[in-house]
């Protein structure tokens, strides 16, 4: 499969080095979209919103957009035309925002779902439930000389290999990639996919899946 060149692809927008506003503008945004959600959960428009308010429909759009600081009046009112109580404009600005360390070695290995013999898996991480609506899991996969090969792993989402050590066929669908240090693999993980060819060992690489968190 040929990959696009970095001026063949669509331009990023999100800028991984960015800093958030101060904390008061966020708690601002976090209210708004709170409003926001319930008010398009309960398919109201914003004219029908301010008509059971009396609040400008300037005022809503500011206040969704995250550009003033509504009194606690504007939000009570709010609360009550949306049938909610206040403290459910806050949620998205209390949620925990977690961090997880491990140390090198301290990785849980873990029997995955479809693993084969001598094939080790050691989780890096992980964080559950979470306001992105994505899970990922991080995983160290060695490969020795007894494990088997397997071509046929199939699960939600999209996963990433880069490739630390050794040399590995590795297959996806109908194509296969060989593998060696500093080789980075990216698909989608619903095709057919697994190690087909061991070709140097040790092997050791990264496997980073990604899929929509289930509610």
């Amino acid at each position: 499969m040929k990959i696009d060149t970095p001026k063949a692809m669509t331009k990023l927008i999100q800028d991984p080095h960015s800093i958030r506003e101060e904390r008061e503008k966020v708690l601002e945004v976090a209210i708004g979209r709170e409003v926001r959600a319930y008010r398009k959960k309960q398919n109201i428009t914003v004219a029908e919103l301010s008509a059971l308010t009396n609040l400008s429909i300037g005022m809503l759009s500011k206040i969704e957009n995250g550009n003033t600081s509504p009194s606690l009046t504007t939000l009570q009112t709010l609360a009550n035309a949306l049938s909610v109580p206040m403290t459910a404009f806050f949620k998205g600005f209390e949620e925990r925002r977690e961090a997880v360390h491990t140390k090198a070695g301290e990785g849980v290995e873990i029997e995955r779902a479809g693993t084969r013999a001598g094939h080790q898996y050691n989780l890096l991480g992980h964080i559950g439930a979470n306001s992105s609506g994505v899970i990922v899991e991080p995983y160290l996969i060695v490969l020795n000389n007894e494990s088997d090969t397997f071509k046929t792993f199939q699960h939600d989402g999209i996963e990433t290999i880069y490739m630390l050590e050794g040399c590995v066929g590795y297959r996806h669908g109908t194509e296969t990639y060989r593998l060696e240090p500093g080789d980075t693999l990216f698909f989608d993980a619903d095709a057919p996919h697994g190690p087909e060819e061991l070709i140097r060992f040790p092997i050791r690489y990264l496997s980073i899946i990604c899929y929509p968190q289930r509610t």
